[in-house]
């Protein structure tokens, strides 16, 4: 079977089916969703959609005002066609500014973002070895008895207080 072309109506739902995938899969933190970065790449993604639009809702008005320039364009309840046409072109103006004001918000959101990371160094500073290791504080050296400790002259875990048996 072959490929559908794309039809600005297909491409409208997709773009619709990735927002509410965007939605579901950002619920909760996940290999891929955890890290301020994602935050801050998702949020750019998010502000670059936003200012595209302004022109996606320009030319989705094109059906309608060409209807009405050719004189072709009917209204239900036999409503006034120019009044109706007026009309969409006027809220859709609306909706453009709003889409702008978005835009720049979520720029502002990205540039708030853009210095924040996250903190990767070993948890383990300050942590207890282990059960059935030795229970002193791990600083990150590996010690033969399989834990972390330094194994300071005053550890009493049985590996330390083993007699050497060379």
């Amino acid at each position: 079977m072959q490929n559908q072309p794309a039809t600005p109506l297909k491409l409208g739902d997709q773009a619709a089916e990735a927002v509410r995938a965007i939605n579901h899969t950002t619920r909760a933190p996940g290999e891929d969703w955890q890290y301020p970065s994602h935050a801050y790449s998702l949020i750019g993604t998010l502000a670059h959609l936003s200012r595209m639009l302004p022109q996606a809702i320009t030319q989705a008005l094109g059906p309608v005002t060409d209807a009405h320039t050719a004189g072709r364009l009917t209204v239900d309840g036999g409503k006034d066609p120019d009044q109706s046409a007026a009309s969409a072109v006027q809220t859709a103006r609306v909706a453009i500014g709003r889409a702008q004001r978005l835009a720049a918000a979520l720029d502002q959101v990205h540039s708030a973002l853009s210095p924040l990371g996250y903190d990767t160094s070993d948890d383990e500073d300050e942590q207890p070895c282990g059960e059935g290791m030795c229970q002193c504080y791990c600083v990150g050296l590996r010690h033969p008895c399989g834990c972390d400790c330094p194994h300071e002259d005053d550890c009493d875990c049985d590996f330390c207080t083993a007699p050497d048996p060379y």
